[in-house]
């Protein structure tokens, strides 16, 4: 019953830091920033990270590694952003970890569908399978497209505005 609660407690979060996130990137391509969306974007996505590591595990996991690769990207991208203030090269420091956590959450969200829906899991039971590993390809390709983009729009007058 516990593990029942904590399971929708991440999965809560985990879903608000990917549309959050989605907020923030679509400020990034239009050159505004939004303080209020930018701190629920970044709270949920550690906090997503932190309680993945919370649920009982016995070996090390693919998605333990996600979390890692996750915290590591936004240790650099919140001082980025509150301590550096986005001066300089910090700006792109930190459009750029936005956007590899975001497209951390959305990978972990596409191998949940792949694990929970059933059409899905039919089509790649083992997520090895071309279904899967293209989907995921697909995604990383225009995760890759949106930050560059993202880095060019996003410019420094935008960066200091509230």
């Amino acid at each position: 019953m516990i593990l029942t609660a904590f399971t929708l407690f991440h999965v809560a979060l985990s879903l608000v830091g990917i549309l959050s996130g989605f907020v923030v990137l679509a400020g990034f391509l239009s050159a505004k920033r939004s303080n209020g969306w930018t701190a629920v974007f970044l709270v949920t996505t550690v906090l997503t990270s932190v309680t993945g590591f919370l649920f009982p595990f016995h070996k090390f996991l693919p998605s333990h590694a996600v979390g890692i690769v996750s915290l590591i990207v936004l240790a650099v991208a919140i001082p980025a952003l509150y301590v550096f203030r986005l001066a300089g090269p910090w700006r792109l420091t930190y459009v750029i970890g936005s956007v590899i956590a975001l497209y951390l959450n959305v990978f972990v969200l596409v191998a949940q569908l792949f694990m929970k829906v059933p059409a899905l899991k039919a089509l790649a039971p083992t997520q090895s399978e071309p279904p899967f590993l293209g989907t995921q390809v697909v995604v990383m390709l225009v995760f890759i497209v949106l930050g560059v983009f993202a880095g060019k729009r996003f410019p420094v007058e935008a960066a200091h505005a509230v």
